[in-house]
């Protein structure tokens, strides 16, 4: 891939998706069981425009099917894909063009994603891309027959235990993705699709009740001392208003996030990304509740200066400060949370630290927590 993008005043390098991988193999085996030549390379154009010549490997073809695979590139993305093998076998069939799913392609259980329960997890754009370099195949090689696609990802059944699949119901592998055909490196909306994703399944499950985490530290926490059932979750990263503008769309009834207080402090100022490259603030507004709640300057500026939230959390609880501190900061949060769902999705918050366990909570929270405490969830 010659396709840059700039990231972070860095320079990466772009790669192309599964969706891409998949209808290259087909055009190319394709290619090979119409002509019964081999082909070397293949030209692929994806949604964006952008024209990829990739290179067939592993190929086999004889009289009646043949199968090549193309070999994933995932450019400067630190994907767990990069480097793997899509198959396509293209078999001649009387009429018509068909897919299917084999070894290592995932098929759908559960409702509310893209693909309908029981289809292949093969997404609607590379669906689109894989029939179009098919009839491509056909009409250069002016063939007025049928052709079977089957794909196959060897390595994909133990790569999808590392993605989203397994709680979005996709089991027996990877899906086959990308809306572009290209990979942006470090992409920010492709993150932002996958918690919509999964916010989809949930919704599409009856899941009325959404349960949010920044992360894993949340939900060890939240599973080990709240006696939460979090297998419902979303894992929202830094993304909580994106979170929210679609937990609204997606008429959810309301919206609990529990989090380190070091993600949710922020949020208590209306930042509603928490990547410590947009926003920080932490200490800083730590400092000001403090004052507000009678702290002297000398420990303002202690907790101001803290190089943590949570050395800032321990000057509040040495200095008897920290309840009214965290009562102000989860008011914020709250207040916040509610702005940006317009007030139609109710939201709490619950703060914890790891070395001091729960910090605060909002209004809501407990209402909201037995909703979500196991055996009681609905």
């Amino acid at each position: 891939m010659s396709l840059f993008t700039v990231k972070e005043g860095k320079k990466l390098r772009c790669g192309y998706t599964t969706g891409s991988c998949a209808a290259a193999a087909a055009k190319a085996a394709a290619m090979m069981v119409l002509t019964g030549r081999r082909v070397d390379a293949v030209s692929l154009q994806t949604p964006q425009g952008t024209v990829l010549q990739l290179i067939p490997e592993d190929v086999s073809f004889g009289p009646q099917s043949a199968t090549c695979a193309i070999r994933k590139d995932s450019g400067d993305d630190p994907d767990i894909t990069d480097g793997m093998l899509v198959y396509g076998t293209v078999e001649k069939t009387p009429s018509g063009l068909s897919l299917i799913g084999g070894e290592g392609v995932g098929r759908v259980t559960q409702p509310g994603l893209a693909c309908a329960v029981g289809d292949w997890a093969i997404n609607p754009v590379p669906r689109r891309m894989i029939t179009e370099a098919l009839k491509q195949a056909c009409q250069q090689c002016g063939y007025t027959g049928g052709l079977r696609l089957t794909l196959s990802i060897p390595d994909g059944q133990r790569l999808a235990q590392k993605t989203f699949n397994p709680r979005l119901g996709i089991v027996g592998g990877l899906s086959i993705l990308g809306t572009s055909g290209i990979v942006d490196p470090m992409s920010e909306q492709a993150l932002v699709d996958t918690i919509h994703t999964e916010m989809d399944s949930r919704r599409a499950a009856g899941q009325a009740h959404l349960l949010a985490f920044f992360g894993n530290y949340g939900v060890d926490f939240s599973r080990d001392h709240l006696g939460l059932d979090v297998s419902p979750r979303v894992t929202i990263s830094n993304y909580v208003g994106e979170t929210l503008d679609y937990a609204a769309y997606k008429g959810f009834s309301d919206v609990l996030l529990i989090g380190h207080i070091g993600k949710l402090v922020k949020v208590a100022q209306g930042i509603m990304n928490t990547h410590s490259r947009y926003a920080d603030g932490r200490t800083t507004l730590l400092a000001l509740e403090a004052v507000f709640a009678g702290a002297s300057r000398e420990v303002a500026q202690k907790i101001y200066d803290s190089l943590t939230t949570d050395e800032a959390v321990r000057l509040l609880k040495e200095t008897g400060l920290l309840e009214p501190v965290m009562a102000a900061v989860c008011d914020k949060i709250e207040s916040y949370m509610d702005q940006r769902t317009h007030g139609q999705v109710p939201t709490a918050a619950v703060v914890f630290s790891n070395a001091y366990g729960v910090l605060g909570q909002s209004s809501r929270a407990q209402a909201f927590l037995a909703l979500h405490t196991k055996g009681e969830l609905r």
